[in-house]
This record gives structure tokens, sequence and C-alpha cells, in this order.
């Protein structure tokens, strides 16, 4: 199973901006945290995946182990969080393509979104799966490459003035950087279980081993592009070629560092982009289609119909892209919903905890959300800064603890939230079987599952329509 089958999907073109914004405030340490942050959360899949598959061998999506598990209300509630999460990551990618090629080139970003729609539309339609984990291969080996390229050419072309090192402050530690020491790896670890493309991959693996060689590889990989990616921005600073006069923003440090290499250069940065850009980007396709085919539409409607709904579905994209915020606060708000999602959602996973159902598991994601929203207005004393701190419009980097919190509040809150539905459920119904003179049956363990668990190292095959779907858990 092909490593770069989980490399190209977790990167795309924002890196350019997102890491390097985070060296520019966090210096090294920032670019450290980022880097393990965003590459260790793939070894979830190599662990949990074998977990998930053996409890829903019939699977492809997460969802589907979720409706197993918590019922169909819960499903459609993490699916549509699910289609949210792919909704945000196209707008970014688009943005970023476009920006990209506005950097570099001074061309219009809205041809250059359309033709990657309508591209990636048309070989992800007739190929399914399949083309995609080949460009997939195909796509990540050339940006390996082109990464090393860009690496060596930097480090000869590039003169760095020493004093400036020492006058940056970059190289010590940061309030920022401590407090993203916990934000990112919660942030990246719990939104790691929306993508639904990275499933796609997981239930597509032969084996358990091969997934857990696949994932590991790609972690490892991961790590090195986004250390050098974000490497730049700390060789910006470095070089006098940013701030610059103006200032610039940190996001374009990577950019204002290519001004003082050769113009060949540019032209390899150009390939990478549009390479990582149309991997990811036909990786969020594909997922979308699957995710809507099989929560929304149970398989029962014409595949080409859900492609066509997701084409329909693009165009907000594009108009959304245009006039996107930062990209780094598009994911932020994506990572602030699974923070609150994901953690009451994985106690299912644990046999212990059999008794419990989709009514905690939608209570405590939706409390979680809201128990951000209370620590805002808390915290800033003013409701619409609550609000604001959903939204995360001051990104991480206010110097307050704003973001901070918001992290911490959604997880916690959750599962309080969780909890707290937890025992309002039992109570109500141990009131009602004392009623009814029925026996109290909530905390009895559910019947062993008929089917047999996968076998360790079952082929899981991915077809479109071919899911038996099992009974749906109990939400309630």
């Amino acid at each position: 199973f092909s490593l770069f089958s989980f490399v190209s999907p977790a990167l795309g073109s924002g890196i350019l901006f997102t890491y390097p914004e985070i060296a520019t405030i966090a210096g090294v340490q920032g670019v450290i945290v980022y880097a393990l942050a965003s590459a260790l959360p793939m070894l979830i899949f190599g662990f949990v995946g074998p977990v998930i598959r053996r409890k829903c061998p019939e699977g492809f999506v997460l969802t589907e182990w979720t409706r197993q598990r918590y019922g169909m209300v819960a499903m459609l509630y993490l699916s549509f969080v699910t289609l949210v999460t792919l909704f945000l990551y196209m707008v970014s990618e688009l943005s970023g393509v476009g920006q990209v090629i506005n950097l570099l080139t001074g061309l219009d970003d809205l041809p250059v979104m359309i033709v990657q729609c309508v591209v990636t539309t048309i070989y992800t339609s007739f190929g399914g799966f399949k083309i995609s984990f080949l460009t997939d291969t195909i796509q990540g080996a050339m940006v390996m490459g082109l990464v090393v390229v860009a690496a060596i050419t930097i480090g000869v072309e590039v003169d760095i003035k020493r004093d400036l090192i020492e006058e940056s402050g970059l190289l010590k530690a940061s309030l920022v950087g401590w407090q993203l020491l916990y934000i990112l790896p919660v942030a990246i670890f719990t939104n790691d279980f929306f993508l639904a493309q990275l499933w796609l991959r997981t239930f597509a693996s032969k084996t358990d081993k091969d997934l857990m060689i696949g994932t590991s590889l790609a972690t490892f990989a991961i790590l090195c592009v986004i250390v050098l990616v974000g490497s730049t921005g700390l060789v910006a600073v470095w070089s006098a070629s940013w701030p610059g006069d103006p200032a610039q923003a940190g996001s374009v440090a990577f950019f204002s560092l290519l001004d003082s290499l050769p113009s060949w250069v540019v032209g390899v940065v150009l390939v990478m982009v549009v390479c990582l850009s149309t991997s990811a980007f036909d990786s969020i396709q594909s997922a979308m289609v699957s995710t809507a085919s099989n929560d929304l539409f149970r398989n029962r409607l014409n595949i080409w119909v859900t492609r066509g709904l997701v084409v329909v579905v693009i165009i907000p994209v594009v108009a959304i892209a245009l006039q996107a915020p930062s990209i780094l606060q598009i994911y932020l708000i994506s990572d602030l919903v699974s923070a609150a999602t994901v953690p009451v959602l994985c106690i299912g996973l644990s046999d212990r905890f059999y008794f419990w159902r989709g009514f905690e598991f939608v209570v405590g994601s939706l409390g979680g959300i809201l128990t951000v929203w209370i620590f805002g207005a808390i915290y800033y004393d003013d409701p619409m800064k609550g609000a604001e701190l959903l939204l995360l419009q001051q990104g991480l980097y206010s110097g307050d603890w704003g973001a901070f919190g918001a992290f911490v509040a959604a997880p916690v809150g959750g599962l309080v939230w969780g909890f707290g539905a937890l025992a309002l459920r039992l109570t109500y119904q141990y009131v009602m079987a004392r009623v009814k003179g029925h026996r109290f049956d909530a905390l009895d363990r559910p019947a062993a599952d008929d089917d047999a668990p996968a076998p360790e190292d079952a082929e899981v095959i991915i077809q479109q329509g071919a899911v038996k779907s099992k009974a749906s858990g109990r939400f309630f």
C-alpha cells in the first residue's frame, strides 16, 4: 500500500502559507511543534484503523461504524460534520492554490480554480477511488523530489544574515509556542478523524500490517516535508526577505523568500503547488462523494447523481474561496468542532463503555461547542466576543489565552455534557421502567454480534453499493 496514498491527502497548497507563518511567530519551537502535531496523528489510522475495521469490516468510512455503534441519528450528525469539514477543506485548498498562482505569476485566481475543479472532477468521476490513489502516488513522488530540489537551492542561494538570527528571537521559546504545544496536537489529532479521504485509504489497505507500514512511512515523510516548508519562514526572517517594507503578513513569508531566488525555482514551486493541490482536492472530492452516497442515500441513489450534487457544491466553494479569510483560520474552525466531537465519539470504541449511546455522543459534541461560547463570553465578559471565539477570528496569536481556552473548553466541555446526558438518559429510563413496571435494562450488556470479526489480514474491498449494512446501533 503506497505511502503516498496517505502523504498526498494530508498535504495541500495551504502548507506554503500556514507553516511558514507559524515560524515567523513562534520560531523554531512553533515549527517543531506544528510538524510533530501534523505528522504524528497519521499514526491514528495505523493503530485505531484496525480496531474499527474489525468492528465494521464491511464499512469504508468512519460514519458507517458510527451508524452501527450509535444509530442513524448519530451517523447523520457525524456525516453532516464530516461534509462540512470537507467543504471547508475544499475552500482552503482552492483559496490556497489561487493565492499561490496570483502571488507568483500575477494571474487571476478564478480561472485557476475553475480549471482545477473541472480537471479533478473529470478524472475522479471516471476513475473513482483507484485513479485518486494512482494520482496520489505520482503527485506525491513528484512533490518529495521537488521539495528536496527547492531545499538545496534555498541552502545554496539564500544569504543568511547572522546578526538577524539572535535579534529575531525565533530561537527562543515563547508563550504562543507553549500554547501551541497543546492546541495543535488536540486540533489536528481530532480533526484527522473527520478526513474521510484518509478513512477510505485505511479501509482500502489489504492488511493491518500494510496499513501500519504505510502510515508509519507517511508520518516520517510528512514530518520531513513540513519541517522543510516551515523552515522557510525562519530563513525568510534571517535573510531579511521578510517582513519587508511595507511589512508583509507572516502567511506570505515563503513567497517573500522566493523573490531572492532564481526564476526557475518559481517554476519548480508552481509545479509542486499544482501537484499538491490537485492531489488533495481530488481526494476531498472522492471522500465527499463516498460520504454522501453511503450516509445520506445509503447507496440507493445513482452514483452519477451524487457526483453531480458534489459538482453543485463546488460552485459555492469557489465563491467562498475567492473571498476566504486566512487559510489557517479555516482549518481552526474545523479543528474546534472536531475537538468537541471526537472525544465523545471515541468512548464508544471501548467495550467497557457498552452503555454509551448516540444520545450522549450528539449532546456531548454540541455541548462542547456551546462550552466554547460560554468560556469566551466569561473570559472576554462579552457574549459577542464569545461568539467570535467560535470562529477564532483572532487566530492563534492574539496574545491572550482565548484560543488556548477554546481548545480546552471544547473537549472537556464535550465530555462533561456527554456524561451529563448519560445521567439524564439513565434517570429517565429508570423512572419510565418503574412507572411501567418493566425491568430496568439500560445498563445490560448488548448481545454479542453474530458476525465473526474480520480476520487480522482480511482484505477490505471498497466498492460503491457493495456495503451490507448491519442493524443500526441504539441512539437512546
